[in-house]
């Protein structure tokens, strides 16, 4: 048994944070949370204690999407919107990757910058290219570091350089899994099927991704309802269905294995009825919906109508990796919504927004992202004395963290109770 005492602060629900002052953790050898403590209990009294004294003790973070092989766009070609953007800068980037040399380099850093920035588990696209998206996996089982990662699919509208057929997506996904399941380091690190979104999959496409992931019991990830353009370009090619979200639906691809979606700026009626029945995940990217002027996600509505809400960075949609970042432009932009529905949708609380990215994020892993009994424990150890906080009580220093706090105050990491050294990033 491993026993730590700091500051706790973790979000069992999201009305509220919940705080242990000088608080224990008692995690079993498997990684396993065995109980949270204000007072250790007599049974472990004889134990040894590794005590971090004043630091705050919090749930590792979860990002449910971005894009491994746009790392290097991070932060650059913010002049378009969606669908410009991706045939200008992302697919031409995208294409480098079948270089295995060049994705070694880029892969290397970012995964280093996941651990660095507190991002223990994540939903990761990749690319087309089978060699490069193994070697990506690989480098998420060396750091120790939680993850499912997808081959993308996509067979029409985009490159040649980025084109795959539906056999060779299916192939190379299983192949994948059958990797994993032996070197995935006990299911740390998975696979997810991935079809990029519909306007690039045929219908022969998206059918096929939808047997193999119901065969193979594997989760989905893709995007719906981004971009106004983007709606209607589905419209056009799928004319025989009521919504965005249909035309995933019809395939097997929304709902009938888990499944994550990225933005969902425009959900609503028929989509959001469907996303109700079918449990499908939302992934608010506040700062990628921003930066290519897709829209604002309506998160309120879609957690009053039980719709399950995650957080993404989607990097390079997004400019952040940083997760802190992500809590902060959620509750921003909900903020912005609240404004413009003259209050009719309230905005999310910080603490709300710290549940997203913690306890919501890890449930599509299992039982992550909070520490209660029977979790597992990814965890960070913050260091926030730099901020001065003699007058500030513990909850005042969790909102001064996550506003204005970042990587550097990050002591220690944790992932299914393992402390995590340094990958490397070259």
């Amino acid at each position: 048994m491993n026993i730590y005492r700091a500051n706790i602060i973790y979000t069992p629900s999201p009305d509220a944070f919940r705080i242990l002052p000088g608080g224990y953790v008692c995690v079993r050898e498997d990684g396993i949370i065995a109980g949270v403590y204000e007072q250790l209990p007599e049974q472990y009294r004889t134990a040894e204690v590794t005590d971090y004294g004043d630091r705050l003790l919090i749930p590792a973070f979860n990002d449910m999407h971005l894009h491994a092989p746009q790392y290097r766009n991070l932060g650059l070609a913010m002049d378009l919107e969606l669908l410009p953007w991706l045939n200008t800068y992302t697919f031409p980037e995208e294409s480098k990757f079948k270089d295995t040399a060049y994705a070694e380099r880029i892969y290397h850093r970012f995964v280093h910058e996941l651990w660095m920035q507190g991002t223990m588990r994540s939903c990761v696209f990749a690319t087309v290219h089978p060699e490069a998206t193994r070697m990506l996996a690989d480098f998420f089982v060396q750091a120790g570091l939680g993850a499912k990662v997808g081959i993308v699919g996509m067979n029409r509208n985009c490159p040649d350089t980025l084109r795959n057929t539906a056999e060779e997506v299916v192939r190379d996904t299983r192949a994948l899994k059958q990797y994993l399941d032996v070197h995935g380091n006990n299911g740390l690190v998975g696979t997810i099927v991935t079809p990029r979104f519909i306007p690039s999959c045929t219908e022969d496409m998206s059918a096929a991704l939808g047997r193999l992931a119901e065969e193979l019991q594997l989760p989905v990830q893709s995007h719906l309802s981004e971009n106004r353009s983007e709606i209607d370009w589905v419209q056009s090619l799928e004319p025989d269905t009521a919504c965005y979200g249909e035309a995933y639906y019809k395939y097997g691809l929304f709902g009938q294995r888990p499944t994550l979606m990225a933005h969902c700026c425009y959900t609503d009626g028929e989509e959001l009825r469907l996303m109700k029945r079918q449990g499908v995940y939302v992934v608010h990217c506040p700062t990628s919906n921003s930066n290519i002027a897709s829209g604002m996600a309506p998160v309120r509505m879609f957690l009053q109508h039980g719709i399950p809400v995650v957080l993404g960075s989607d990097i390079s949609g997004g400019h952040y990796v940083s997760m802190l970042r992500i809590i902060q432009y959620a509750v921003q932009t909900s903020k912005l919504i609240y404004a413009q529905t003259q209050g009719k949708m309230p905005f999310l609380s910080l603490s709300e927004a710290f549940y997203l990215a913690t306890k919501a994020g890890g449930g599509f892993f299992g039982k992550v992202g909070s520490f209660e009994e029977g979790y597992e424990f990814d965890a960070l150890l913050v260091d926030d004395s730099y901020l001065n906080y003699d007058n500030y009580t513990l909850e005042q220093r969790i909102q001064r963290y996550i506003y204005i706090g970042d990587d550097r105050d990050i002591r220690v990491r944790f992932c299914r109770g393992k402390e995590l050294t340094e990958p490397p990033m070259d």
